[in-house]
Order: structure tokens, then sequence, then C-alpha cells
């Protein structure tokens, strides 16, 4: 990579990761508020992560073995929100029982 690329990569890797958390905790708030329209705005996010993930295997000069990995870390996160809370609301709901 020359230094041309390094500061726009750069701002896509800082654009891409926030993406990925700001999905995360969207989706945890629409979920604990129960609101569907704020439930969407998560899957924005997650939209702009993967429109950010275009971005970096097209545009930037990252080795082939690190989009990959960006792609498949894109593919995986869809999952992990909505994993996350059912394990949540099954720890709580056992809490309950007890």
């Amino acid at each position: 990579m020359n230094a041309t690329w390094l500061l726009p990569t750069a701002i896509l890797l800082g654009i891409y990761v926030l993406c990925a958390g700001c999905y995360g905790l969207v989706y945890a708030l629409g979920r604990l508020r129960e609101s569907r329209k704020v439930t969407r705005t998560a899957y924005g996010f997650y939209a702009m992560q993967g429109l950010t993930t275009l971005l970096l295997v097209a545009l930037t000069p990252l080795a082939w073995g690190w989009k990959l990995f960006l792609v498949a870390c894109f593919l995986v996160y869809a999952a992990i929100p909505p994993i996350t809370w059912r394990q949540l609301e099954r720890t709580h709901a056992l809490e309950h029982e007890s």
C-alpha cells in the first residue's frame, strides 16, 4: 500500500467498525424498546457496513486475505446481535423461573 491509499483505507476501515458497533447497539435498543423503527435503523447501519465492505474490497489496495477476512466478518456479524439478544432473553427467563 502506498501513502496515497493509507488515509482513505484507514477512514473506510474506521467507518466499517463504526457501522458494526452502531448496528449492534441500535439493534439492542430497538429490541429493548420493542420498536420496529429503531430495529430497522439498525439494519440500515448493517447495510452501510455492507457498502463500506464493498468499497474496501473494490477500491483499496489491501491484500486479498484481508479483503476476504472483512467480507467474512461482515457476513458473520449479521447474526451476532440477534443471537446475543436471544441468549439474554433465555438467561433472564431462567432467572425468573428460579
